[in-house]
């Protein structure tokens, strides 16, 4: 392809040499949002800021023990729990199935329309790889201890929520539950602005099933995700999850209504990537340390590490747009240009070559247009520079979990282990 020629893939660093790249040092507030220092390494001298279930109560839950004066070594001891990596999602893939059998059960509606349209993500074999569920279950174990142990084949559970029985256990599986929903029904809704017609390999649900009845698809889940939420009966999680809703509303509308400055700004990219897409996992991830009865310092570690690969997973995402092809994407390559969706790649290149911003203002319209930006993108270093910089959000990730209470728990050293081994499957990936 005309731009072809400028591309190479960065070469990989040993994991190791990954994980231990930072040191913690004077950690922001964590009431507020904070300049990346992914960003400020990435960009040298340019000043960019990023934004920086069933019912239970929720009170009676203990405060995990132990401090944060210290930096916490866990990978000597994680490597001397798990000579071998281990496949993140094959380690949580017992609970997978449960909560994806609840999700099925959880969207059915009396309207047969509605409730096709609803399941229609969550049907076996187009659920997708649940990566957030996964990572959620992960820093459950991660936080809270050993994982119960799912009943043998023998002994089958009477009933499903028997198989996993601890209290709390089952109240972070419903934040699992829920994320997914609002997931899924961010998807339907973006597809439709974007009049999408694939997703996830297979065709688009409002393609299929016509526009109106995707938006009303979406806001069912948002319905029953909210209903689960309130059956956990803690209004800070509640909040923090409801705050995410707003998040994934406020991220779309910038996309939509960016001015020509805001299109060429790597800061105003990364604030509306942080609510598109690391709002969900971040929050998510402190809901579930919240629930354990965390200290505030290791629930922010829990954000930190959400947040941080959150943004490296949609960085990958923004390469292999340009990267991949359609089959291995499941959407569309080069969607987002032709959409007039402006970037980290584009916004790297732009920095090289600023003769590109002319046409990044004209718009992409004009297919012309779009092979003039993909040329400049194929003389610049606008993909290395945007896996450069996903590279070091994965490692701020990987700080935030090798900075959590020290624990010689076999079950909490393995799954932070695979915690670590996910910042790099996020930015390796291919598809």
């Amino acid at each position: 392809m005309i731009f072809s020629r400028g591309f190479s893939r960065l070469p990989r660093n040993s994991f190791n040499g990954l994980l231990c790249r930072c040191l913690l040092s004077n950690r922001p507030d964590p009431n507020q949002f904070f300049v990346s220092k992914a960003y400020s390494q990435s960009l040298g001298d340019s000043t960019q800021k990023i934004l920086g279930c069933r019912e239970f109560w929720s009170s009676g839950l203990p405060t995990f023990p132990g401090s944060l004066t210290s930096r916490h070594q866990i990978h000597h001891q994680i490597s001397s729990i798990v000579e071998e990596p281990q496949d993140p999602f094959s380690l949580v893939s017992d609970e997978l199935s449960l909560i994806a059998d609840r999700l099925r059960a959880m969207v059915v509606a009396k309207v047969p329309k509605l409730a096709s349209a609803a399941e229609y993500f969550f049907k076996m074999g187009i659920e997708g790889k649940r990566f957030r569920p996964t990572v959620l279950l992960l820093m459950s174990t991660a936080l809270n201890g050993r994982i119960p142990e799912t009943p043998t084949q023998h002994e089958p559970p009477t009933r499903l929520e028997d198989a996993f029985p601890t209290e709390l256990r089952a109240r972070q599986q419903c934040i699992a539950e829920v994320t997914e929903m609002i997931h899924v029904a961010s998807l339907l809704h973006d597809d439709v602005l974007d009049d999408a017609d694939t997703r996830r390999g297979v065709d688009s649900l409002n393609s299929v099933m016509g526009n109106k009845l995707a938006v009303l698809a979406g806001d069912f889940l948002l319905s029953r995700a909210c209903v689960a939420l309130a059956s956990l009966r803690n209004t800070e999680v509640v909040s923090l999850l409801s705050t995410v809703v707003e998040h994934l509303v406020t991220g779309e509308t910038m996309q939509m209504t960016t001015a020509a400055d805001q299109r060429c700004s790597m800061e105003y990219y990364i604030e509306k990537t942080y609510y598109k897409t690391a709002s969900l996992i971040s929050n998510s991830c402190k809901a579930v340390a919240i629930l354990a009865g965390h200290t505030t310092e290791v629930a922010m570690l829990a954000f930190d590490y959400g947040k941080n690969l959150g943004l490296a997973f949609q960085l990958i995402d923004d390469v292999l747009d340009f990267t991949s092809t359609s089959a291995s994407l499941g959407k569309g390559s080069l969607s987002d240009i032709r959409h007039g969706i402006i970037t980290a790649p584009i916004l790297f290149a732009m920095e090289e070559f600023p003769q590109l911003r002319a046409v990044v203002e004209q718009g992409f319209d004009n297919p012309a247009n779009v092979e003039i930006a993909l040329d400049y993108l194929g003389k610049s270093n606008g993909i290395q520079r945007t896996r450069e910089l996903a590279r070091k959000h994965a490692s701020l990730a990987a700080e935030a979990i090798e900075s959590l209470p020290e624990s010689d728990d076999e079950d909490v050293l393995r799954s932070r282990r695979a915690l670590l081994d996910l910042t790099h499957i996020v930015i390796t990936r291919t598809k």
